[in-house]
């Protein structure tokens, strides 16, 4: 583990803002490999390009100058912040960024080509894992899995580099696209107009106009009635051609091609619900192939055209079927060390073989044995009721080291386990679990493990436990082995030769009838075999419901595989949606190269948005022990075969970094004055601002695609609109102008300290309920806004324009005269409603007044969801929340116009609700998948099956749809009955603000 930092203020980042000058020079150690040591002054800001050409000017006045060679032949290394040893290959990088341990650097000879040397570097910086790490992994299945991956990565960047403009462009900005073009939504609100007004842009020009032209009509046919429009104004002498022009939105890098409808557009559609005409940019084509044009070279520069050829395959070893294997299967326990017990306790070890969640036999457990941390288990062998030949596939077996301990009164004992973990209380003793450790059976070949093997097991118990055994816990070994406990094992040998799985194709036995699917018996090989022979012959599920066969529950290899084989079905929009399960699911994956793998490098290797928020699910759980070897392969093996893409996303990863030490700066608060230790400096907005101005900072902020919306080009920091908020982790309000169109402003929240995975999935929801309102031709103006989690307890929000909170609403609203306010209040209805329905579904809590937004178009929507499925808060044990969602009479005045009594506003608006829930209720195992999906992702309140019930209860999934109906009816009427409480509530809370400020 990496040592800790004691002081958060360290030279490369904190002191310009609070003793008013930087740090310009850094007086850094050099080692030279001749073993000449150097010190000297250096700019703090620097590249390190700079830095060795300094350092080279410096060592010719010392010995042996001569034999260091060329400059361009060595490169430096250093001890990164994470105590981890870093090559500095890439030398754009500056000194500040870098931010070495110590200040330190150590001149090495490069031993390869510079080409990959710079791209590992590159990867292993922006992936938060250097690839000697990975290199470092004494793990056959790592290097086969990596090794096949960069064949298949350098294959994919050769076909990329065959690809035609055409197809470039579809891979990176495919248009974005409702689902057709004719579907008329009915909200009561939506009528879609035959005519559009359009505002025009030319690029490189100030000059717009304004076009009225048919909803109907092509990208292809505006771009011809513009061209001309411009051409009666400014160059009539001038043929110009339409097909030389692309449509771009004028906000982002969003085009407009092909042969759709205007109207069919994603961002032609938001515009007309807004009632805002879009602002459309007509850009030249060769601007847009100058962008291929460059990822063209940067793949050249790194991948050469001839490929590599697959490993040969070794020669045919006598092999013995499992199948043919008939012992019982055994294992046997060598010793555990590191046991965290009572010196009294006896410690014993359990052991389950299960497939999925089902126990496939009884659990074995040892004898049991003695001693502070070292326990000998010699001659311990456990054997199971089940024969080696009915072992599935994906067996897994599962281990559990806990104390037993006689009953004693808990003033007496203190045992770090007691009221924290599941225990077992048999014949008068107490079972402590200790530790925990999983792993497969069969290795990632297909063959049975045999040999000695060391297990180091977690601590970290979940809530819920099978026989004390965790099975749907991670078959990867604690990576961190100093202080875990370590279990020893010896798999026997069964036969001379090894003893495999039989592949796909050899699966079913011969003049075998087939069994139902529910009669399955994962114990017994026969059924197995014939379930897998099914699989060849099963239809296509739709891609929503082969999800839930990615599920725990499904861990069969081949399962899996024809759940990955619907998905293929899938649009790259509808993938995006459920990318966060997708990844959450690789969880579940015992072994590196699978189907999801593979199918999720591949859709995200084509499909640049795909890649980008795959990325950034996979970083920002990098840090997790459990996931991080797997996903910093997926991570490397995407950077790899995206090479384009890496400097986009250094840039983002580069950014980030830079908002995390102006938080932890600003989060300190107060730092210790050099002079007086009792004499403290206020870190202020002054002080930010000036750090943000610093060019080490504005900088790396600058000039980067936003992490939110890869679309959109962030241009330069708007420093003097930034802020940082109240709140206990001093987020960071942070707003950029945008680069493509300058009038422009976007404003992004930067967290560091809270979990926005929560947040991430119930935003994911809301999204997913608009789709489905939609699809049923329901529009209830939902705004799922942008969240993005980035790291650990790091992440973005994006801020919605023209919002203010219903507290600040309530204080200073007293006008209503606006000449919009039919619309808005149908915007207000609309959403509401929608809101209504999907925070009682899902179980929001927390609400108040601070929670709550309205668009200054009507737009009702929530923020932070840090309470959900029901977990609302209390105090002194009582809910302060108590109603099943918000609708206070003041709701009800706007909805309503304010008039008095329950009119037939009122009555459409209890409509909405009813249709909403009861959409909501058809895709009911949809969201219960969903949520499933997402039970080992660490959230607070989704650990386990339990907290899923409190989405069956609220869709009543066991009832009929008129007893559903009944329940939310009673629901509403409560919500309606019960609102004073609500008021009640927001008034303390509004009075608790007060007085914290």
């Amino acid at each position: 583990m990496p040592p800790a930092m004691t002081d958060l203020v360290d030279i490369w980042g904190a002191h310009s803002p609070l003793d008013g000058q930087a740090p310009v020079h850094v007086t850094m150690d050099f080692l030279l490999p001749t073993g000449i040591y150097i010190q000297m002054e250096v700019p703090r800001e620097a590249t390190i390009q700079h830095i060795k050409l300094l350092l080279w000017k410096q060592a010719k006045s010392y010995p042996l100058s001569s034999f260091l060679g060329e400059m361009e032949s060595h490169m430096f290394e250093c001890v990164n912040q994470a105590a981890v040893h870093e090559e500095l290959e890439d030398e754009t990088r500056r000194l500040c960024d870098v931010r070495p341990f110590l200040p330190v650097f150590r001149l090495v000879t490069r031993n390869c080509g510079r080409a990959e040397r710079l791209l590992d570097s590159k990867i292993g910086v922006i992936i938060g894992k250097g690839l000697h790490e990975l290199d470092g992994i004494n793990d056959q299945e790592v290097k086969d899995f990596r090794s096949k991956m960069q064949r298949l990565s350098e294959e994919r960047m050769q076909r990329v580099q065959m690809m035609s403009f055409s197809e470039w462009l579809q891979a990176c900005f495919s248009p974005q696209l409702e689902p057709a073009a004719g579907t008329a939504i009915t909200d009561g609100a939506n009528d879609w107009p035959a005519d559009l007004k359009v505002i025009i842009h030319f690029d490189q020009s100030q000059d717009s106009t304004s076009l009225k032209v048919l909803s109907s009509c092509s990208p292809f046919v505006l771009i011809e009635i513009a061209l001309r429009k411009w051409q009666t104004t400014h160059a009539p002498e001038e043929e110009t051609k339409k097909d030389q022009y692309i449509l771009r939105v004028s906000q982002c890098l969003e085009f407009l091609y092909g042969d759709h409808p205007l109207i069919q557009y994603k961002y032609i559609r938001s515009c007309l619900q807004t009632k805002e005409s879009p602002h459309l940019t007509l850009v030249h084509i060769n601007t847009v192939k100058a962008m291929f044009d460059k990822e063209s070279s940067a793949i050249g520069a790194v991948v050469s055209r001839k490929s590599s050829n697959p490993p040969l395959p070794l020669p045919p070893k006598k092999r013995t079927c499992v199948w043919d294997v008939s012992s019982p299967f055994k294992v046997v326990l060598v010793k555990g060390s590191t046991v965290n017990a009572d010196e009294n306790a006896k410690v014993q070890v359990r052991a389950g073989l299960f497939h999925g969640t089902e126990l496939l036999c009884k659990p074995a457990v040892s004898n049991e044995s003695s001693g502070r941390s070292n326990h000998s288990l010699e001659n311990n062998t456990l054997e199971f009721e089940i024969s080696v030949c009915d072992l599935p596939r994906m067996t897994r077996l599962c281990f559990a080291i806990y104390a037993i301990m006689e009953k004693v009164k808990k003033k007496s004992y203190k045992n770090p386990h007691i009221n924290k973990y599941q225990t077992i209380r048999k014949a008068g003793k107490v079972h402590y679990p200790i530790a925990w450790v999983n792993t497969m059976v069969f290795d990632y070949k297909g063959q049975l493990k045999t040999g000695d093997m060391i297990l180091h097991c977690w601590s970290s118990f979940p809530d819920e436990l099978e026989e004390m055994l965790n099975p749907i816990g991670t078959v990867r070994t604690n990576p961190y082995p100093e202080n875990a406990t370590a279990l020893h094992i010896h798999f026997p040998e069964y036969s001379s030769h090894p003893i495999i799985f039989p592949p796909f194709d050899k699966v079913r036995p011969p003049n075998q009838p087939f069994v139902s699917p529910s009669g399955l018996k994962w114990s017994k090989h026969e059924d197995m075999a014939q379930l897998q022979a099914l699989l060849q012959i099963w239809p296509k599920l739709s891609p929503r419901d082969a999800l839930e066969l990615l599920d725990f529950n499904y861990p069969d290899q081949y399962v899996r595989e024809y759940a990955v084989s619907c998905l293929r079905d899938m649009s790259d929009e509808e993938l995006l949606q459920y990318l966060l399960q997708l990844v959450q699911v690789l969880r579940y994956e015992p072994y590196y190269d699978c189907a999801l793998t593979h199918f999720l490098l591949e859709r995200a290797q084509r499909n640049r948005k795909i890649g980008h928020f795959l990325f950034w699910h996979l970083r920002s759980e990098i840090h997790m022990p459990a996931v991080s070897i797997q996903f910093a392969l997926i991570l490397e093996a995407y950077c790899r075969g995206s090479i384009p893409h890496i400097e986009v996303l250094k840039k983002q990863v580069e950014a980030l970094s830079k908002l995390k030490s102006v938080n932890e700066l600003i989060k300190l608060g107060t730092i210790k004055n050099t002079r007086s230790k009792t004499k403290e400096a206020m870190l202020t907005k002054e002080a930010m601002i000036t750090c943000l101005k610093q060019s080490g900072y504005s900088e790396a902020l600058s000039d980067l695609h936003s992490p939110l919306n890869p679309n959109v080009l962030l241009s330069d920091i708007n420093v003097e609109k930034c802020r940082y908020m109240d709140s206990k982790m001093k987020p960071l309000w942070i707003v950029y102008n945008n680069k493509l169109m300058s009038s422009d402003t976007l404003g992004i929240i930067f967290k560091n300290g809270d979990d926005l995975r929560q947040d991430m999935l119930t935003l994911q929801i809301l999204r997913l309920m608009d789709l489905l309102w939609k699809e049923a031709n329901l529009d209830l103006r939902v705004v799922p806004y942008g969240c993005l989690a980035t790291g650990d307890r790091a992440g973005l929000i994006e801020v919605v324009s023209s919002a203010d909170t219903i507290a600040n609403i309530q204080l200073t609203s007293n006008d209503a005269s606006d000449k919009r306010v039919t619309k808005a209040i149908e915007e207000f209805t609309l959403s509401c409603a929608g809101y209504c329905v999907a925070t009682y579904v899902l179980g929001i809590g927390d609400r108040h007044s601070d929670n709550i937004m309205v668009r200054s178009t009507g737009q009702l929507f929530h923020i932070d969801f840090g309470h959900i499925l029901g977990n609302f808060k209390s105090k002194f044990g009582i809910k302060r929340e108590r109603v099943p969602f918000i609708l206070t009479h003041d709701f009800i005045h706007v909805i309503q116009q304010g008039k008095t009594g329950y009119t037939e506003k009122f009555g459409s608006f209890r409509q909405y609700c009813e249709e909403a829930y009861l959409v909501l209720r058809k895709n009911g195992n949809l969201f219960i998948t969903l949520f499933a999906l997402m039970l080992t992702a660490g959230l607070p309140e989704l650990t386990s099956v339990k907290d899923i019930q409190y989405l069956k209860d609220s869709l009543a999934l066991g009832k009929s749809d008129e007893e559903a109906l009944k329940q939310f009816r009673q629901k509403f009427d409560e919500a309606l009955r019960e609102s004073w409480t609500t008021k009640v509530n927001w008034m303390a809370h509004n009075v608790a603000k007060d007085n914290r400020s």
